[in-house]
């Protein structure tokens, strides 16, 4: 792997990022976190398919052009591939700051914290019930999910298998960029994202480079349109 970029990204509104399963008089459905820390976590497979997905809808909505078709095959690979042909990204889990967690791991390890203690003060549990047609509640559709609080941010690690040439890397940021919810009960205003943000950590200083991966996005666009009319 010959490049590292990392995604970073803020919560706007409280998200559940769901392991499939609750907890026994607790919670009906669990957020993803280290039973050794309690630290909350976003799994890179469904952070990857998020950026699939955003990929696909900007795919569609400029017409499947020849360069942004090639680039995604690229980055992502084809669907239903074998192993040989994964695409360049390899995207890890988004976690909290690494600092953060050392610390959080430090007291851990110590005894000064627990992993219950770390996990209660991150997350919260939600109610929400269902409503009938008439605006009553449904019996028995009680249900408590925990959830990631708002405005924290996370750090997902990105590796490539080469260095992106300029349409992959325009489509990555694109994709980042488009990257607005995650998480259960996205669309009913769970896991709204903001923030959005592209690094090189090759750069010094770890550069930002949301912008410019966009500004060269766009040309692709118009340069793309230009030789089509």
């Amino acid at each position: 792997m010959t490049e590292q970029l990392q995604l970073r990204f803020t919560l706007k509104s409280d998200a559940t990022f769901g392991r499939g399963d609750g907890v026994a008089g607790l919670v009906d459905e669990e957020i993803e976190y280290d039973a050794r820390t309690g630290l909350p976590y976003l799994r890179g497979r469904t952070l990857k398919g998020l950026l699939v997905e955003e990929c696909a809808n900007i795919a569609f909505a400029l017409g499947d052009p020849d360069w942004l078709v090639k680039a995604a095959r690229d980055l992502f690979g084809n669907p239903g591939s074998q192993l040989g042909d994964d695409g360049l990204l390899h995207v890890g889990d988004a976690r909290l700051p690494a600092l953060l967690r050392e610390a959080i791991e430090t007291d851990v390890s110590a005894g000064r914290l627990s992993a219950v203690d770390i996990l209660e003060a991150l997350t919260a549990i939600r109610r929400q019930t269902a409503m009938s047609e008439d605006g009553a509640p449904v019996k028995e559709s009680l249900r408590n999910m925990r959830v990631l609080l708002r405005e924290i941010t996370l750090f997902a690690d990105l590796y490539t298998e080469a260095p992106l040439d300029e349409p992959q890397r325009a489509l990555l940021t694109a994709c980042i960029m488009g990257l607005r919810r995650a998480g259960t009960g996205r669309n009913r205003g769970r896991g709204r994202l903001y923030n959005q943000q592209l690094h090189d950590l090759s750069r010094e200083g770890e550069t930002d480079i949301t912008a410019e991966g966009f500004k060269a996005f766009t040309a692709q666009v118009k340069s793309a349109q230009g030789a089509a009319s």
